[in-house]
């Protein structure tokens, strides 16, 4: 049987601090630009729409749906090579952006595009977390 996957802590920087801090509290914080409304992950300094620098940073639903998927069946990477099968989706959320994620909780085989997902977090050192999600 598969083992979790392990994930290191990830390296983040002032302008995904905010990001990884959230995922770390249970939160899926991502960022609007106060200008032009849009919803944008990637974390950064200025709206990659209207190049507005009025960002605001929220706590986002964590609901969303499997946009696609591929399941992984081979990975020599230490932390991910005990954990295949697993998932490895884009996840389109309900606040308009995509996020490259795996999908947990259910056998490998029983993702399918446009299922439910929710947001589950897995915590790593300094009081960091990263998002994964699960079927709802």
């Amino acid at each position: 049987m598969a083992e979790d996957i392990q994930y290191k802590t990830p390296y983040c920087d002032w302008e995904t601090r905010g990001y990884w801090e959230g995922a770390g509290r249970g939160e899926l914080v991502l960022q609007r630009c106060t200008a032009c409304d849009v919803v944008q992950h990637r974390p950064r300094a200025v709206c990659a729409t209207c190049l507005g620098d009025t960002i605001e940073h929220f706590v986002a639903s964590g609901l969303g749906t499997v946009h696609t998927f591929t399941i992984t069946h081979q990975n020599g990477v230490p932390g991910f090579s005990n954990a295949v099968p697993y998932v490895f989706a884009y996840v389109d959320l309900d606040e308009g952006p995509r996020l490259l994620t795996n999908v947990v909780g259910c056998p490998p085989e029983g993702v399918t595009i446009g299922m439910p997902v929710k947001v589950d977090f897995v915590a790593t050192d300094e009081g960091l977390g990263v998002p994964r999600f699960v079927p709802r």
